[in-house]
């Protein structure tokens, strides 16, 4: 089992969700607000940090649980409906889960899913 967190712009999501929707199996997500700053440092190119002012971006946090062998699928498809070309489309990770249980039937792992 597998995790996937994709940082993307909040106006590039309904596109996401639309590509992901077309695929045969998909698990579904969980949306987040988020703000942050990437790697970037700003307009300038650098940061100068003082007490009041922290300028940072919104962000929207996709994290989708999947089995492991749909996970270039999904991360593919991700990367694809995010992409405009510009700084700050964002980042994709995924990572390995040790266990998956559905709350409400108390299935496990892929059955979870």
């Amino acid at each position: 089992m597998k995790e996937i967190k994709a940082i993307i712009h909040p106006h590039m999501v309904q596109k996401v969700v639309h590509a992901l929707r077309e695929l045969e199996h998909f698990p579904g997500f969980t949306l987040l607000d988020g703000r942050g700053e990437g790697r970037g440092l700003g307009a300038g190119g650098a940061y100068a940090a003082t007490e009041d002012a922290i300028d940072t971006h919104r962000k929207t946090v996709m994290m989708v649980v999947c089995a492991d062998e749909i996970v270039s699928t999904i991360t593919e498809t991700i990367r694809k409906a995010a992409h405009t070309g510009h700084k700050g489309d964002g980042i994709i990770t995924v990572r390995d889960l040790e266990e998956v249980i559905r709350v409400r039937t108390g299935e496990k792992n892929n059955l979870a899913v």
